[in-house]
């Protein structure tokens, strides 16, 4: 029996079809993750082929190892940061790369596999089969652009584009976020009753609209490695805006710029977050609603507090990682503020396949 924890939905094929939905994403959250420690570790560029099937298996003998090392060996990043590289060194950039990439390979059959048996027993209502392909197809795009953002380090240039990392991770939360909202639906996850007030919803919208837009500056300031620029806090340098910052255009190109946006765009979600938790004590609201304000206080406090105990420490890689990894989770909690105050619950409704999308 499939548990059902606080969701309403009673009908067992939709549950199914909802927890195989939350695993996927639980799964893109690990990626994601896995992603991040990739980039730190400077490992994104150690597998420059694209085998989709041949390449789920690493080099199984030593003549092997050195012919994916010699390939390696020709690139701008090994000719320009890593000469000298032995085969051992390689080896351990090689398989953070190769667990990212087999982890995608993953993630693709744990939705298309489960996918093609919901459809073949006939489980799946006629109106989500729609959004079920939109969801394979952005995963497919999202594997595309994993490779194009790849090839763009193995031209001339040691590091991968800092704007295709961006759009990297800006479709993994794209992926996720379609991932989580449509399993909220078809497992009922509560939503406010009483919240007939458009204001709060449409303020959370905007609420998260930031976060995500934070999340944006974030992997910008991963790909220019502006994270290791200005190791103090609460100044940059001498003063709270350094003198470099919007001295290069475009600005998204320059670290001391972005690293400035990412850390005045940190500020203001943290004053925003107080707002919802305001405003229920100022009408009274519901409950539900003071906690889950309580709840975005928290998760924003405690995003804020690593940020800068990442930035000090000078971004170790478990920091780094543990960093993304909360920020991606306060999306997720504020897409769920967002879909408890103006999202449905789904009912299948054959007639209108578009009804709910």
């Amino acid at each position: 029996m499939i548990p059902r924890p606080f969701f309403a939905q009673d009908d067992r094929n939709l549950r199914q079809i909802g927890w195989w939905l939350i695993i996927v994403a639980a799964l893109v959250f690990v990626m994601i993750l896995v992603g991040g420690a990739t980039r730190l570790t400077q490992s994104g560029l150690s597998i420059v082929e694209w085998k989709p099937v041949s390449g789920t298996l690493p080099p199984l003998s030593e003549e092997a190892w050195l012919e994916e090392f010699a390939a390696y060996q020709a690139t701008p990043e090994y000719l320009q940061l890593n000469q000298g590289m032995t085969v051992d060194e390689f080896k351990g950039i090689y398989w953070w790369e190769f667990w990212h990439r087999n982890l995608g390979r993953l993630i693709g059959l744990a939705f298309a596999l489960p996918l093609l048996y919901f459809i073949a027993k006939r489980r799946i209502p006629p109106d989500l089969k729609p959004r079920m392909f939109i969801l394979l197809s952005l995963g497919a795009a999202q594997g595309l652009l994993g490779w194009y953002m790849v090839q763009s380090g193995l031209i001339d240039r040691p590091s991968v584009s800092h704007l295709r990392l961006t759009a990297h991770l800006f479709m993994a939360v794209l992926l996720l976020s379609a991932l989580v909202w449509t399993a909220w639906q078809v497992l009922k996850a509560p939503v406010l009753a009483g919240a007939e007030d458009k204001k709060p919803g449409s303020f959370m919208f905007g609420f998260t609209v930031l976060v995500a837009l934070q999340l944006a500056l974030g992997a910008l300031t991963a790909g220019l490695d502006a994270g290791y620029i200005y190791n103090h806090w609460p100044l940059m340098g001498a003063s709270l805006i350094p003198g470099e910052a919007f001295a290069t255009s475009p600005f998204y190109d320059d670290p001391a710029t972005v690293q400035f946006l990412h850390r005045i765009t940190a500020y203001v979600i943290f004053i925003l977050a107080f707002i919802p938790l305001y405003e229920v004590k100022r009408t009274g609201g519901t409950g539900c609603l003071k906690m889950l304000s309580i709840g975005l206080i928290h998760l924003v406090l405690l995003q804020a507090v690593l940020g800068v105990v990442t930035l000090v420490m000078n971004v170790p890689v478990a920091l780094g990682v543990l960093h993304q990894g909360l920020g991606i989770a306060l999306f997720v909690y504020c897409l769920y503020f967002v879909f408890a105050l103006t999202g449905k619950q789904y009912e299948p409704h054959p007639e209108n396949p578009l009804r709910h999308l």
